[in-house]
């Protein structure tokens, strides 16, 4: 057994209790990984995460600090409130970015860059696609199964896997996304993210779109706030059915007030960075719980 500095941080809430919790373990280097899935199973939230120093190649690519995030289920290679809780526990127990204000993670899928504004707020750079493109109609069917909506009710859908292997869909606006009662049962493997838009002026804070995120093979219904997939969907639809830059409200139905901000935006001439554009994925974290557990 050991003890280990604890954290569970609020993701994407201007307040606690309001967004989506991370359980993150400083120190973790000496635990393995049936300890950690035990750990994630027994804390029962959507992720618990371990911070690691980085591996020798991470550190020759500048990776500060390595993560590994798992749901109760499984383990994941990338996921995106538990990267910006988890870089918020590290900044705030010490940590130290070799470039200010840029912290780097690295986690299964590589090394993921960060950045924070002058107010504090942390955003992650959306990784790459894993796997992309369109959707095979005999996956839209389950899709529509699962959701218990008639298939006609999904308007247009894409692959957003960037880690969790998100289908997304969209619907017809925002009241449709809050409206659905989906079946557990008829997900199997699918990890479904459904997005619909809101008219000007509709949401009260301004948001443009609802997501909701079912994932119940990774023994989640569904998450309350998420970042992988808010990354994946502004890939798809940020600059085109969506402004460059936008809010998304999640968590609506289960009592959340999530807000993810989104923004894309010319790539700088960065040599650490891909060229092009570049989806920066943020929202506001607080500490909530603190404390010692022990494993």
């Amino acid at each position: 057994m050991s003890a280990h500095s604890f954290r569970q941080v609020d993701v994407f809430s201007s307040r606690p209790l309001g967004g989506n919790p991370v359980a993150v373990v400083h120190g973790a280097d000496g635990l393995d990984e049936a300890r950690m899935a035990a750990f994630a199973r027994w804390t029962n939230l959507s992720e618990t995460t371990f911070l690691l120093d980085p591996t020798p190649e991470g550190a020759a690519a500048g990776a500060d600090y390595r993560l590994r995030i798992f749901t109760p289920g499984a383990e994941l290679p990338f996921a995106g409130h538990p990267t910006l809780g988890s870089a918020h526990a590290w900044l705030e127990a010490g940590g130290v970015p070799r470039v200010p204000g840029r912290p780097v993670q690295e986690c299964g899928a590589g090394m993921v860059g960060l950045r924070q504004d002058a107010g504090g707020r942390l955003s992650f750079a959306a990784p790459p696609l894993r796997r992309g493109g369109p959707v095979a109609e005999e996956v839209l069917v389950r899709v529509a199964r699962a959701l218990r909506v008639e298939r006609a009710a999904l308007l247009d859908a894409r692959w957003c896997d960037n880690g969790p292997g998100w289908v997304g869909v969209r619907l017809a606006d925002a009241s449709a996304v809050l409206a659905l009662e989906p079946d557990p049962t008829a997900f199997g493997d699918l990890e479904i993210g459904v997005v619909g838009t809101y008219a000007p002026g509709e949401h009260p804070d301004g948001a443009a779109i609802e997501v909701r995120a079912f994932c119940p093979g990774l023994g989640v219904d569904e998450d309350p706030v998420t970042g992988s997939l808010n990354a994946a969907l502004a890939q798809w639809l940020a600059g085109g059915l969506l402004p460059a830059e936008y809010t998304a409200a999640q968590g609506t139905v289960l009592g959340r007030q999530g807000r993810v901000h989104v923004v894309r935006e010319p790539d700088p001439a960065d040599p650490a960075e891909s060229a092009g554009e570049r989806v920066w994925v943020g929202g506001d974290t607080c500490t909530t719980v603190t404390g010692t557990v022990t494993l």
